[in-house]
């Protein structure tokens, strides 16, 4: 039996030239300065574009609305020569104004925008003339132009902006991407309709553009099951939020592909707000972590289409440093109690650990997925374990990114998609960034210095002394519980041709270029 979420599911599919999208969240507004949820960022790579491109590889920087770029000497002055050939859904012709209005509204300090260290310690952004876009640093920012990919640059119509206010990425947004914008309905579907002019794809894509299917439908699918069932049945076209536990049964569909990426950094773990009043011992943050059985997790949740994770990013990532000291994020339960002890924590008769008559009781936030549920229930029991009281609180995607702003939780739990330490550093862990992302309230002048270094560094050794020497200081403090890598996996029904899914910033659909359905 069809559930009511998927009800008029069906019927779409069936839609010539129109291509169904099933996902388990949804985003809390479609605002690319305003959002950091990887929600977001399926949607916006579409409708939107960058400056600056990456291949598949996640290493080689490629031609986006930029055509070409020159960066001085001292590294300070980046130089970019715009596509003359671009227009946005509504018509108007993109120039220069168009990134200077970006830049200055994101970077406004009244402008309530998120990541503004990506772009830099900004002098100022100018237009050359109409098409040539003159970006100036205080200081050299060697992250620059790979954060130039990332989605939070997408090039946006200033005027819109301007005219909508709030209700921007909400009510409407006017981009230059390979689809137009046509409805959000919040935690039901996104509807996306092709931009019959566009012709100016990146380089690496099969497709220059136009799109091949004329509209793509972003359904809401929360139930894990009924997603995959979905699959089969032909209900939706395509998805990369099938649990790991229904692959191997969908791989043994012949109308089923399995498509992964050359590359791609997602890592999940539970963050840890070291001013709460139980959490400002490191002891403590240690036994929470060694108490978490992650191999645990990667097999009975991910069955094998995660690998335990041992640091808060990938081993294979730029800039990380294998000589970090890693020994607090293994599992050994005995140790964690261990050091539970020796802060005072005492356990009676295998119950909730109490000190100065207060027990040790925790409180989590996390995510309505099923995945996610199952994770914080995996960790809710490991910690019951060692005499930690976890009380877990769920939230759906469009409420939970408020939630976390706030300073009334211990435990978090989140995935992220990276690519290389230092845009992980960056992210979650400069003083800056506190209340959100950087939840942990890690406020760390010696952290902040290095990496700022390693933004600052004009070699790739300067570079990576720093952002390994900021790895190394995070790393001991133990402020997550590094749980899993995920592999993504993009699951495309019957009607899709094959095609290669993108790892960037974990959107695998990328721009929809290369989406396709068979004839």
């Amino acid at each position: 039996m069809l559930s009511l979420a998927l009800a008029t599911t069906a019927a779409v599919a069936q839609e010539p030239d129109t291509a169904v999208v099933l996902r388990i969240s949804d985003a809390d507004r479609y605002d690319p300065q305003r959002s950091t949820a990887l929600a977001a960022a399926e949607i916006l790579y579409m409708v939107g574009e960058t400056l600056v491109t990456l291949d598949r590889d996640l290493k080689t920087l490629r031609p986006g609305l930029a055509e070409r770029w020159e960066v001085s000497a001292d590294g300070l002055t980046y130089t970019f020569h715009l596509r003359r050939d671009v227009s946005f859904c509504d018509a108007k012709p993109f120039t220069a104004k168009a990134v200077v209005g970006t830049m200055d509204r994101w970077l406004n300090p009244d402008f309530p925008g998120v990541s503004k260290w990506k772009a830099g310690k900004v002098e100022s952004v100018k237009a050359i003339d109409d098409y040539t876009v003159e970006y100036k640093l205080k200081e050299p920012y060697s992250e620059l132009l790979y954060q130039m990919t990332q989605f939070n640059f997408i090039i946006i119509d200033p005027d819109q902006a301007t005219e909508l206010k709030d209700d921007f990425g909400v009510a409407a947004f006017n981009g230059t991407g390979a689809f137009c914008f046509q409805s959000w309905t919040p935690r039901t579907q996104t509807v996306l309709t092709r931009h019959e002019g566009y012709r100016w794809g990146p380089s690496f894509m099969t497709n220059p553009g136009p799109a091949e299917v004329a509209k793509i439908v972003w359904k809401i699918v929360p139930e894990e099951a009924t997603l995959a069932a979905a699959l089969q049945t032909g209900e939706g076209d395509v998805s990369f939020a099938v649990p790991a536990w229904a692959l191997s049964q969908l791989q043994a569909t012949p109308s089923i592909q399995l498509l992964r990426p050359e590359a791609g950094f997602r890592t999940h773990y539970v963050g840890m707000k070291i001013t709460r009043p139980d959490l400002g011992d490191k002891r403590v943050r240690e036994a929470l972590s060694l108490a978490i059985d992650q191999s645990a997790i990667a097999d009975a949740i991910f069955f094998g289409e995660a690998d335990a994770a041992k640091s808060y990013y990938s081993e294979a990532a730029r800039d990380f440093n294998p000589k970090m000291k890693l020994d607090a994020f293994g599992y050994d339960p005995e140790k964690a109690k261990a050091l539970l002890d020796e802060a005072g924590w005492v356990s009676k008769d295998g119950g909730v650990r109490m000190k100065d008559g207060k027990p040790l009781s925790l409180i989590f936030y996390g995510f309505t997925g099923d995945s996610d549920k199952q994770m914080a229930e995996t960790i809710q029991g490991d910690l019951r374990k060692i005499g930690v009281d976890l009380k877990v609180e769920l939230y759906d995607p469009t409420i939970v990114w408020g939630k976390l702003k706030t300073q009334d939780f211990d435990l978090y739990q989140m995935s992220y998609p990276y690519l290389s330490a230092g845009d992980a550093m960056n992210l979650y862990f400069l003083s800056s960034n506190m209340p959100t992302p950087n939840r942990m309230n890690w406020n760390d002048p010696k952290t902040d210095q290095l990496i700022d270094a390693g933004n600052r560094a004009t070699s790739a050794e300067a570079r990576f002394a720093a952002f390994a020497e900021a790895g190394a200081i995070i790393h001991d403090a133990v402020l997550w519980k590094p749980l899993v890598n995920e592999k993504l996996v993009v699951v495309a029904g019957p009607r899709v041709a094959p095609f290669k899914p993108h790892g960037i910033s974990g959107a695998p659909l990328y721009n929809g270029l290369d989406l396709k359905l068979a004839k």
